[in-house]
This record gives C-alpha cells, sequence and structure tokens, in this order.
C-alpha cells in the first residue's frame, strides 16, 4: 500500500496485553489475498478505557473489532445490541457494524462448528465436552443452536459446571447433565462427539487429559480446542484408536473466517487464512 493512501476500510482487536497476536497476519492476509484495501489493527486497551474506545472505533467508522479477555463480557454494555448466541452465552469476541450500530456477536463456539462440519453434522449427536469456561461455554451453546440430541460437561468444578449445565436446559432446552470431573472420566457407549474445551495441552505436548482413553470408540469424532501442538496427545491417542481427530488450528482458523464474513460479507479462502496463521505462528 503506497504510503498516505487513505484507508477504505478498518477493524481492530481490543484487548489487554495485544502484543504478537497471530490473528493480525490471517484476517490480513485474507483481506490482501481478496483485493481488500482493509486493515486490521492491534490495539491495547485497559478496562477503564474501554467504553471510549469502543464510542471512537464507531466514530471513526470501523466496521468492526475483535475483543478478548478481559473485554469479552464488560464490552456489551457499550453495544447497541447482540447476536443469538452471544446473548445466550453473554459474552462477545466479535463486534459488527450493521448500519450505525455495533451489534456484539461470538465467533469461539461458530468457529469450532464450522471446523467440526468437515467431519459430522451434530444434529441429533451425543456430546462429551470437558470444561466449562469460556470456549467451552461457547461451543456448547453453538452445539445447542445446532441441534445436539444431548451433551454431558465434564469439569472439576461442579459451580461453573452446574451454571453452563442450568443455561443449556434453561434457555436452549437442551437434555444436558454436568458430571464433576474428580478421575479419569470413562466416555459412555453410544457418545459421536467428544471435545477437550479446556486450555490442558497449550503449549504442553505431554499434558494428558484425565480420560479413559480405552473408552474412546473407533468411528469416534475426538476434538481438541487447544491449537498449539496442533497434535495434542489427547488427539495422537485417539488416532491410535481409529477415532476421528479434530485439532484447535482449525477452529482458530474458522473464527477468522467467520469474523471476515461478518465484516465483509466475502467468504475468505480459508487455505491463505490457515498458511499465514501456522507462519506467524512458527508451526
Amino acid at each position: 500500500m503506497s504510503e498516505g493512501k487513505f484507508l477504505h476500510e478498518l477493524v481492530g482487536s481490543m484487548s489487554q496485553g495485544a502484543a504478537g497476536n497471530p490473528t493480525v497476519a490471517m484476517i490480513e492476509a485474507a483481506f490482501a489475498h481478496h483485493g481488500l484495501q482493509w486493515r486490521y489493527i492491534n490495539m491495547e486497551v485497559t478496562p477503564g478505557d474501554l467504553g471510549t474506545a469502543v464510542r471512537g472505533a464507531k466514530a471513526m467508522g470501523f466496521r468492526g473489532f475483535n475483543c478478548s479477555l478481559p473485554h469479552k463480557v464488560t464490552v456489551i454494555p457499550h453495544l447497541d445490541g447482540l447476536g443469538e448466541s452471544a446473548a445466550v452465552m453473554g459474552a462477545v469476541n466479535c463486534v459488527v457494524r450493521r448500519g450505525e450500530k455495533f451489534i456484539g456477536e461470538n465467533t469461539d463456539g461458530k468457529g469450532f462448528l464450522k471446523s467440526l462440519a468437515s467431519l459430522v453434522d451434530p444434529k441429533g449427536k451425543s456430546v462429551v465436552l470437558f470444561g466449562a469456561g469460556g470456549a467451552a461455554r461457547a461451543i456448547a451453546v453453538e452445539l445447542g443452536l445446532a441441534g445436539v440430541k444431548q451433551i454431558t460437561i465434564v469439569n472439576r468444578s461442579e459451580p461453573r459446571g452446574a451454571e453452563l449445565v442450568e443455561l443449556l436446559r434453561d434457555k436452549l432446552k437442551l437434555e444436558a447433565q454436568l458430571v464433576v470431573w474428580r478421575a479419569d472420566y470413562t466416555v459412555p457407549a453410544g457418545t459421536d462427539i467428544v471435545i477437550n474445551g479446556t486450555s490442558i495441552g497449550l503449549y504442553a505436548p505431554d499434558a494428558r487429559l484425565a480420560l479413559d482413553l480405552n473408552s474412546l470408540k473407533p468411528g469416534m469424532v475426538v476434538a481438541d480446542v487447544v491449537f498449539n501442538p496442533v497434535r495434542t496427545r489427547l488427539l495422537e491417542d485417539a488416532a491410535a484408536r481409529d477415532c476421528c481427530a479434530l485439532d484447535g488450528l482449525g477452529m482458530l482458523v474458522n473464527q477468522g473466517i467467520v469474523g471476515v464474513q461478518y465484516w465483509t460479507g466475502i467468504t475468505p479462502d480459508s487455505a491463505v487464512m490457515r498458511a499465514a496463521l501456522e507462519t506467524a505462528m512458527g508451526l
């Protein structure tokens, strides 16, 4: 881009401690590949300045922005409305300008669902989900909206797990149950999809999920939200048992795809985005 050329559109990322975000490279690669004069700008925003930052983004014509912790919940009062899944889970990670309004969406679960769809349609399936934190919550809500038959939340904290189960039952009328995670968990017979929605294994290739591996059966889809390493120990163990293994990098790429679709109206090239992300992460 030549010096001094006016940028047609801007989107951004609001986070605390925003340096080194590999998403920037992935999204800007999509813009460049599709010939869009857009920029994705990383901005470090403190909690106290969040409202001012959102108003400033709107005033400057931003088409939207991503937001990460600690802003996913506190950004909501500064927005003009919420999308369906963001309203259900009470958390936003992607803001989209629609007309003169900033609408909060959540692409965490949508990215996972898009990645999962490459292997299986979750409608009518039985799911076991480890974790009840932000990523697991978003995934559980999207799975509920997609029509899964039932979901078992396996979580060490009983209050947090019970809160998620109650949300799924009350807001989505989903058949959901909680198992408090005390020891190696045995996946019930008839389970179609097993998901690690925790950070266990992130940057720790030898980290082990407390799971009875003998309960993983051939043909089960076993997914991990951990993206680095791409092939976690869980996925290696699952593949060795003839399960269909799904890595977390696909979820991260698809989150970016959904965001670009929201902001630009185009469907970006997933291969270009994944290659840029892998390069930025040194994979």
